[in-house]
């Protein structure tokens, strides 16, 4: 049971945090500081972290949304980068089955391609190796006719045959607040929409914690912990000037674009990793109803927050759809969804967006603040595993408290704990039928959501029984029961966080999204009770955030102008 994760704890969850000094002081609630406050907590440290937005509101829920290997890394050259990666993300999986699947993805040679077929194949078996891939998902090579067999919209002009490798596609909003959750659910203090303003000194000059405001109801108050840890994503240069010293080093932001298409329109079930003209790659991935195809690559320098899709990177994504498969005849008439997300990447000199690295770093500043910087989704755990390797003795002798080893590595985040990925499928049947019985939803409906919320499933059911008992409700019973829980125990406040990170339907429902959202609003106001003007912003962001997702952001931006 999640303890002190509802949207209606927050003065509690305030209260606590200023009843102690903690160990571990988080700020971020992305995938980073998530990962560091489950490693930490399970440890047996006591841990306090603060979002200033939503968790998971920045690169966290705007990523490919794969907990990959990192075959693109042997590239550049990164074996270690690959060993390292294809190791953790089957434990990523093991620990999360419900959030995390298994995709078999196709590489695509072609004549005059980027990628020959004998140097794709020889980079796949190493991958394999590297990875230490199961024999079930080692690469194999296909022909050219298997390859369209699997896949008959892609290129045939100069097709020779293709790569067919194991990748694993994730919600990457949902990973995140499920390994937030199972930290809060192991003791940790979490809260979202809560900045961290400044840092507090002691007479060393020693940070010895931070002073938040709540952007909710703007109290001020003052956070202290033994080490404080800077996981800030796009913005930990930006915490880091709160600070008196800092190094020379510093992020280089990019931003990815990504567009969701319906199946009517690309009725694609095989996923694809594709080389363009100008030799970049992008995915091409089935999930559920529709296709996402991204990424662009480009230099970034605006603010973090909702980064845009601009008519260029949707033209970028376009033109790489029709050139890999030029029978769809994809226009942007055809784009549901969309979503921009920013790279915190590492800056290196002279280097191109693709070419630079996405390796993490920790920085250790004269102060003791501690920044953890780059990384990708894939590596969470293993960056917040060797993290805490580092500070826990010094934290041991300064705190006289004995931790743990590490204890995430076989640590079920919040949802999946079905006792490993082989139950998930006999988990899903049995729960959906239970759905499907009890409340009438429907066999889709059902198995999305019990898929989404894993174990959680029967907290859901028990607001699911609600709606049926209240007899009159103008939201469908799956939905109410997906609000509810959300908002009782992931600290959804706004409909955004509901409508786009706890469930994605703004990216992968624009529908059913469209259908509901003024329901989905209105419940919300009846419980949270919104004055006027906060009501007026939150329709605000929920109307800019549709119709960026929807269309170019220039292009309404030029409309209004």
């Amino acid at each position: 049971m999640v303890q002190l994760f509802s949207a209606f704890d927050r003065e509690t969850i305030e209260r606590k945090m200023q009843d102690e000094k903690f160990d571990v002081v988080i700020v971020g609630g992305g995938i980073t500081g998530a990962g560091i406050a489950l490693d930490a907590v399970s440890r047996g440290m006591t841990v306090a972290l603060v979002e200033m937005n939503d968790f998971a509101s920045g690169t966290s829920s705007r990523s490919t949304k794969l907990v990959h290997g990192g075959l693109r890394y042997l590239q550049q050259f990164e074996v270690k980068e690959v060993a390292e990666l294809g190791k953790e993300r089957a434990i990523v999986y093991e620990n999360g089955p419900h959030v995390t699947t298994p995709e078999w993805m196709m590489l695509p040679f072609h004549k005059g391609g980027n990628m020959g077929k004998f140097t794709a194949s020889a980079g796949i078996r190493l991958y394999d190796y590297l990875a230490g891939v199961k024999k079930s998902e080692r690469r194999k090579i296909l022909s050219k006719a298997e390859t369209l067999s699997k896949n008959p919209f892609v290129k045939k002009e100069g097709l020779k045959g293709s790569g067919y490798y194991v990748e694993y596609r994730t919600d990457d909003a949902r990973l995140t607040i499920e390994v937030m959750k199972k930290a809060v659910e192991l003791g940790a203090k979490a809260i979202n929409y809560t900045k961290a303003e400044q840092f507090i000194y002691d007479d060393k000059r020693h940070v010895s914690g931070i002073t938040v405001t709540d952007r909710l109801s703007g109290k001020v108050y003052d956070i202290y912990g033994h080490r404080v840890i800077n996981a800030a994503g796009p913005w930990v240069d930006k915490v880091r000037k709160l600070d008196y010293s800092h190094n020379n080093k510093h992020l280089r932001l990019t931003k990815g674009i990504h567009l969701v298409i319906d199946k009517k329109k690309f009725p694609m079930e095989q996923a694809v990793y594709f080389d363009t003209p100008d030799g970049r790659m992008v995915f091409a991935i089935p999930r559920d109803k529709k296709v996402y195809v991204g990424t662009t690559d480009t230099f970034y320098d605006e603010s973090p927050i909702n980064p845009k899709a601009l008519e260029s990177d949707h033209n970028y994504v376009i033109k790489a759809i029709n050139y890999m498969f030029p029978d769809v005849h994809v226009t942007e008439k055809d784009v549901e969804s969309s979503w921009a997300g920013v790279r915190p990447l590492i800056y290196e000199e002279g280097k191109d967006p693709s070419e630079i690295s996405r390796k993490d770093e920790v920085w250790f500043s004269d102060s003791g603040l501690i920044t953890m910087a780059g990384g990708k989704l894939t590596g969470y755990r293993k960056m917040a595993e060797k993290l805490l390797d580092d500070i826990s003795k010094d934290l041991s002798k300064e705190t006289g408290k004995t931790f743990k080893a590490v204890q995430t590595k076989h640590l079920p985040i919040s949802g999946g704990d079905i006792g490993g990925s082989e139950n998930l499928e006999s988990f899903i049947d049995k729960k959906a039928k239970e759905a499907i019985n009890r409340f009438g939803w429907s066999l889709e409906e059902a198995r999305e959501v019990v898929k989404r919320f894993g174990t959680n499933i029967d907290q859901l059911f028990t607001y699911a029984q609600e709606h049926k008992e209240k007899g009159v409700n103008t939201l469908p019973n799956s939905l109410y029961a997906e609000l509810y829980y959300s908002i009782y125990h992931e600290s959804v406040i706004d409909p955004v966080d509901f409508l786009l990170r706890r469930t994605g339907y703004l990216l992968f429902d624009m529908p059913y999204l469209l259908e509901w959202k003024d329901e989905v609003f209105e419940e919300m106001n009846r419980l949270f009770h919104w004055d006027e003007k906060t009501r007026e912003k939150l329709q605000a962001e929920l109307d800019t955030q549709i119709k960026d997702a929807r269309e170019p952001a220039d292009w309404h931006d030029r409309k209004s102008e």
